[in-house]
Formats: C-alpha cells, sequence, structure tokens
C-alpha cells in the first residue's frame, strides 16, 4: 500500500483549487494500491487557500500570516493514515511545502528552491517510510 498527494490523484485540492494529475498514480488509486492524502485540508486549510512557503520550521502565507499550526496538524494527521494503512512508501508533490522533499521554495515567494523539506515529507522520512515525488517515484515503486 502506497500513499499519495491527493493532487497527484486528481483531487482538485490544491491552494489554487486545481490538482496536478499524474495518470500513472490516479491508476495505483483506482486499483486499491494507494491511497490519496492532502494535509493541507487535513489541517484544516481552504481550497482554493493563499500560497504558503516555509520559512526556516515556521510556514508563513504569502499575506503574513504563520500557519504553521494548520501544516504541523494536518501532516500529523496524514501520518496518521501512513501508519493506520501500513504503507511501504508515499508519493508526494515536488516543491510543496507539506509534501516536498528535498527541495522546497525558500519562503520569498519568488520561486527559489533551497535544500529542504515539507513538513508532512519529514514527519514521514523521521518515521522511517521512504518518500518518492512524481517526479522520481518511478524507478522506486512497481
Amino acid at each position: 500500500m502506497l500513499v499519495v498527494s491527493a493532487c497527484l490523484a486528481g483531487i482538485p485540492c490544491r491552494m489554487d483549487g486545481k490538482a496536478k494529475p499524474i495518470p500513472a498514480i490516479q491508476k495505483l488509486v483506482a486499483e486499491g494500491k494507494a491511497v490519496p492524502v492532502c494535509p493541507e485540508v487535513l489541517g484544516g486549510l481552504p481550497t482554493p487557500r493563499i500560497p504558503s512557503e516555509r520559512r526556516g520550521a515556521r510556514v508563513i502565507n504569502q499575506a503574513g500570516e504563520d500557519v504553521t499550526d494548520a501544516f504541523v496538524t494536518g501532516a500529523g494527521r496524514a501520518l496518521q493514515i501512513v501508519r493506520e494503512l501500513g504503507a511501504e512508501a508515499v508519493i508526494l508533490k515536488a516543491r510543496s511545502p507539506s509534501c516536498g522533499p528535498g527541495k522546497i521554495y525558500d519562503g520569498t515567494f519568488t520561486k527559489t528552491l533551497t535544500d529542504g523539506n515539507g513538513v508532512f515529507a519529514e514527519m514521514v522520512r523521521c518515521a522511517g517510510i521512504p518518500v518518492y515525488t512524481e517526479e522520481n517515484y518511478e524507478a522506486h515503486v512497481k
């Protein structure tokens, strides 16, 4: 079993109210091999919502509001789902302040990437569960 970012499964839950569907990931969900989650929605944030980026340990939206608590709450709920399912890995949306593993936007809202993890990606990695993105999962997930 896998857990995947809901937007990659075609669910319109991104900050812009859209999805980023990946047909192969949608197929995994349709076949019952993956379960979609959106940590931001699980944390109580609306869709659409003001874009947010990580600034160190905090998550700040483009209006300057600290939305860290919602991100942490949602990530915790999503991690609970991962654990309940016994998921062997997660496939997450690259560069997301929730889901991005390895590279995320730097908090300046200038599309500048920096080393780091989204809040959920970080929790999953700390739990010892493999994390992939829509850009690299095919080499690892069969």
